[in-house]
């Protein structure tokens, strides 16, 4: 039933105080692609403050982010994906298909020198409509995505730098409930070819919806290191893993991702 929030930054630093990541439109006429390769198991949930073993539960996603600068204010974006779910007994169900298939656009507000606020909005839409399967439940519904934005690039001990805070009201249509979620990213770039990202990624539920869907909130730590093979093309490697959640499983994965500028 649980969705990964999917936060990579894009983040390329230029100089302490410019920043492309999160918040941050892309100039008129410029893109970026990020295409992820993320692999995650389950063996245990969080009931209450405890954590329960579960039945395993295994992940691999394929996604490909896509922005492009319509205008210097507005980013249009499309992620498409592919998923593969398994999940062992007694359940036994498993899932080979599209995933989500995002659609929207970012637009910027208010700029300052260092720091930029923005508004996004995006719908999903679902690669699957079985639910019947439980390999798929959580999967089969439209779902709209309204968030704002808050970049802020600086140095930090000499090294340029970027805060990206965003904040959204996830609406799920059918079944689940919706959702609030709040995700954070920190970018240090530690040498010219190396960024470091820092990312937290968390949901609460609003409410339990209608069943087979309980209440239920889920707090995910992403560590991860990008390295620009080009001035066009990075490599990130990293993992993440929740630490903390109620109702919800307790997931550890790997993410790995090719970036390209265009």
């Amino acid at each position: 039933m649980l969705k990964r929030c999917v936060g990579v930054g894009l983040g390329v630093l230029a100089s302490p105080c410019v920043a492309l990541a999160g918040a941050w439109t892309l100039p008129q006429g410029s893109g970026q692609a990020v295409a992820t390769d993320t692999t995650s198991t389950a063996t245990s949930g969080f009931d209450g403050s405890a954590l329960v073993p579960t039945p395993r539960y295994n992940k691999s996603e394929l996604e490909a982010l896509i922005e492009y600068g319509v205008t210097d204010r507005l980013t249009a974006i499309a992620a498409p994906g592919l998923q593969h779910v398994d999940i062992a007994s007694p359940i036994d169900a498993r899932r080979t298909g599209l995933g989500y298939t995002e659609l929207g656009g970012r637009y910027r507000l208010l700029q300052g020198d260092s720091w930029v606020v923005s508004g996004q909005t995006t719908v999903k839409v679902p690669g699957s409509n079985d639910t019947s399967n439980p390999a798929a439940v959580g999967y089969t519904g439209l779902e709209t995505d309204i968030r704002g934005l808050v970049g802020y690039g600086f140095a930090l001990r000499g090294m340029p730098a970027f805060f990206d805070l965003e904040v959204a009201e996830h609406l799920r249509a059918g079944a689940p409930p919706n959702e609030l979620r709040a995700d954070g990213t920190l970018g240090v770039r530690v040498a010219p070819q190396w960024l470091l990202l820092a990312q937290s990624f968390n949901v609460i539920s609003e409410g339990a919806g209608s069943a087979p869907f309980t209440s239920y909130e889920y707090y995910k730590l992403q560590f991860s290191v990008v390295y620009a093979l080009t001035k066009l093309v990075s490599l990130q490697v990293g993992g993440f893993t929740t630490y903390a959640g109620r109702n919800a499983l307790q997931e550890n994965g790997v993410i790995l991702g090719a970036w390209y500028q265009f």
